[in-house]
């Protein structure tokens, strides 16, 4: 029976995380279900609290005073006051500049206590939160001195008590205000980092994919063309051995298209956020089947070998090599996979050794032939796909040509992989 390991989804070791499917970070879920107000209520909460604070008191106010107009006027600010809360979201600095000048006239009709100005602590925080910040704080703090220096002008008595409390009062809204800002900014920046970190974590997930498929189709392609080369070759002379490369042809389209839906598979169940099911449509499965590991290296070495071309295989049948982590048996298979693409597609090479070993916690792959070169080779393409499944499990890579006599040509290309046996941290 294959290890479950083998058939294990690649991101399955998020199923049980919170981030594994969520559309918003934790502190936007919270821990139950989110309630926020529509956007009517949040217009008119601020509007009716305001009303049904200021508005039955400027009326009290009012009826002392008795005289007209000014015994009306304290009404009219306060109206004014609590219906300019309306436009304090869409332009929070004029609609402070409104309502606190609204409530500085009014301070200045009357030295005597009138209606709380609810109005104003609404718009001061509101406006600050809403990114109005010098609005607010330019006009507080004019209309603080034009009240006083107004105020003196006419021979206003103020109550020291009213103007400490005032005073207060206004510093509290501005904390307020300035520490709710502070949180939504820390808030979006989170959310920020939030997406950031997705956008990542799916870059990295579409490079991983790229990589699978250019390692299947570069390998299967290259296998197809060159016993499709073989099979034109013999089709006339020797029929039976034409036969056997259209076979060979076949086995290998066969096995590249399964290994090509089951990439495609990742994508549709990391798209749903869950893998295929049984229930599901035939259609929309991808073939779930154990990974390759080492062991199939012997295989992947066969369908390789040719007239022309002898592989060797070494060392994949000892014990500590059998016993390494599935994930570096898949990479050195994948590994050994491309070099071996290389080799057919590249190489005027006749013999290739794969050679693996664990040495100092480490398994080494070493893969090298005898073919002849010219120069150094690409860094890109193939060997860059093999350095990157190395490094991503904290290993290192290398490959050349051996070095070569002055005025020889270079023989002997290899590649060699050192993957951890255990993760780094």
């Amino acid at each position: 029976m294959a290890d479950a390991r083998n058939t294990q989804h690649p991101r399955d070791h998020l199923a049980g995380s919170h981030w594994a499917n969520a559309e918003e970070p934790p502190w936007a879920s919270g821990y139950g279900p989110r309630f926020r107000p529509s956007r009517t209520a949040r217009l008119w909460m601020p509007v009716l609290v305001s009303f049904v604070v200021q508005v039955p008191a400027a009326v009290f106010v009012s009826l002392q005073v008795g005289a007209w107009p000014q015994g009306f006027l304290p009404i009219g600010f306060a109206l004014l006051g609590v219906f300019g809360l309306l436009g304090v979201r869409r332009w929070p600095g004029p609609t402070a500049v409104l309502v606190i000048g609204a409530a500085a006239a009014n301070a200045l009709l009357s030295a005597q206590p009138g209606p709380p100005p609810i109005s104003v602590a609404i718009v001061i925080v509101i406006g600050i939160v809403r990114g109005a910040q010098l609005w607010v704080f330019v006009t507080v703090g004019l209309a603080w001195l034009a009240v006083f220096i107004i105020g003196a002008l006419t021979g206003v008595e103020w109550s020291p008590v009213r103007i400490a409390a005032t005073t207060l009062a206004i510093a509290v809204c501005l904390v307020i205000g300035m520490a709710a800002q502070n949180r939504a900014q820390r808030f979006r920046e989170m959310r920020q980092a939030a997406a950031q970190r997705r956008q990542t974590a799916e870059q990295a997930e579409r490079v991983r994919i790229a990589r699978e498929l250019h390692d299947v189709l570069a390998h299967s392609l290259s296998q197809i063309n060159v016993q499709a080369g073989v099979g034109l070759h013999l089709m006339e002379q020797q029929p039976e051995q034409a036969r056997a490369a259209l076979e060979n042809i076949k086995r290998s389209s066969k096995d590249a298209l399964e290994e090509v839906r089951e990439v495609l598979g990742m994508l549709r169940s990391d798209a749903s956020g869950s893998t295929p099911t049984a229930q599901s449509d035939e259609s929309s499965q991808s073939p779930l089947r154990p990974q390759e590991d080492i062991g199939d290296i012997r295989a992947l070495a066969a369908e390789r070998t040719t007239a022309a071309l002898t592989i060797s295989v070494d060392g994949a049948e000892q014990a500590d090599v059998r016993a390494v982590p599935h994930a570096v048996q898949f990479a050195a298979y994948r590994i050994a996979q491309e070099a071996l693409t290389n080799v057919v597609r590249h190489s005027t090479a006749s013999d290739v050794q794969i050679q693996l070993a664990v040495r100092d916690g480490r398994l080494v792959l070493t893969i090298a032939d005898n073919g002849v070169g010219d120069g150094e080779p690409v860094a890109g393409g193939g060997l860059l796909g093999m350095r990157e499944r190395a490094e991503l499990l904290g290993g290192s890579f290398a490959a050349g040509w051996a070095p070569a006599a002055s005025g020889e040509q270079q023989t002997g290309f290899s590649v060699q992989a050192y993957l951890p046996v255990r993760r780094t941290s």
